[in-house]
């Protein structure tokens, strides 16, 4: 499992998390909860991992919705920062551009 997935587990589980503007913007645009996303981090599958992102280090996650709908997340932690989790960006996956299990790109 991912090491950025593990920390950021831990610090939403614990309440030490935020939704970016941008992030509350992305859920709303796809009518996804921040409640589900934030109950959901327990499961969720790291998909890509970006330990060295220059915001800080950050996750794409498949999680699930709790119709069982695929939600990917972009989790983060600021640059020179332990803390909070964030929420960057929340969106229901393509399926055209993603397989079957929305873990992997397809070649489009």
């Amino acid at each position: 499992m991912s090491e950025t997935l593990r920390r950021v587990q831990a610090l939403v589980l614990s309440g030490d998390y935020l939704v970016s503007e941008h992030g509350f913007d992305e859920l709303e645009e796809d009518d996804i909860l921040a409640s589900e996303v934030i109950s959901g981090i327990a499961a969720a599958t790291p998909i890509e991992d970006y330990p060295e992102r220059q915001r800080g280090r950050s996750v794409l996650v498949l999680q699930r919705d709790t119709s069982d709908r695929p939600i990917h997340v972009v989790w983060a932690i600021p640059v020179g920062e332990r803390r909070p989790a964030v929420l960057v960006t929340a969106y229901r996956p393509d399926p055209a551009r993603w397989d079957i299990e929305f873990r992997s790109r397809t070649k489009t």
